[in-house]
């Protein structure tokens, strides 16, 4: 589950990188930007309802993204948020350290599925990788982020989430998990603001907790081996074998 955690802290930095690009760029700009580099990195079709963008009082909001997955699984897609909102502090833009004042994500709706090989998470965090070339190149890339613009998020709430479990055997079929309402408060004010792929990995860790548990494959295979076996024993009684 740390794959989501990470995929989902991932559209939230981008999101959020997005809506940085408020006194130069358009709503649809920043839609094709978003779709464009996001489908490029994960080699899944990365898609945005509306985005609508308010200069003068520094919010903004993305509405209807979608992450699909990448090829070779059977779900309908990894990630889908129903509304992302972003509010800044407009005169923290002029310094180093970006004040975001909340970030609020609306029922996101995760699908984790397991493939044959990985998981679709693990597909896509490998795309991703990938995309961005060697680790001497991602440190180079990290050493240049940390001298520009940082962080720092004082709330972000992600609303009414739910997850959904997936599996080869289920041929395209899910389970819900229900997932609590997540808070955070403060990310990046302990270091003096954080990147966004910093910004990311804490919400990684704070989502770590909540994700791990609540999907397990094992005993996934196990509950619906079971029900399959008892489907199975019931099938035969009918024809008294």
């Amino acid at each position: 589950m740390k794959k989501i955690a990470i995929a989902l802290g991932l559209v939230i930095a981008i999101a959020t990188g997005a809506v940085f690009w408020l006194n130069r760029n358009i709503d649809g700009l920043v839609q094709t930007a978003v779709e464009k580099y996001g489908s490029e990195m994960t080699k899944a079709k990365v898609s945005v309802g509306s985005v609508e963008i308010k200069p003068a009082d520094g919010r903004g909001v993305i509405r209807g993204l979608t992450i699909g997955n990448p090829a070779g699984f059977k779900t309908s897609h990894a990630l889908k948020v129903a509304e992302i909102e972003v509010a800044l502090d407009i005169a923290s833009l002029t310094g180093d350290v970006i004040t975001i004042r909340k970030i609020g994500v609306s029922s996101p709706d995760i699908i984790y599925e397991k493939g044959e090989g990985m998981t679709n998470f693990d597909a896509i965090q490998k795309n991703i990788a990938d995309y961005l070339g060697p680790a001497d190149k991602a440190k180079d890339k990290s050493t240049k982020d940390k001298s520009g613009k940082k962080l720092i998020v004082e709330e972000l709430t992600i609303s009414n989430p739910k997850a959904e479990a997936s599996a080869a055997f289920m041929n395209g079929k899910t389970i819900g998990v229900k997932l609590p309402t997540i808070s955070l408060r403060n990310l990046g004010k302990a270091k003096g603001g954080v990147t966004p792929g910093e910004l990311g990995q804490e919400i990684a860790g704070a989502l770590k907790a909540r994700l791990s548990a609540a999907v397990s494959f094992d005993g996934l295979m196990k509950s619906m081996g079971g029900a399959l076996d008892k489907a199975g024993s019931a099938v035969k009684g009918l024809f008294g074998k």
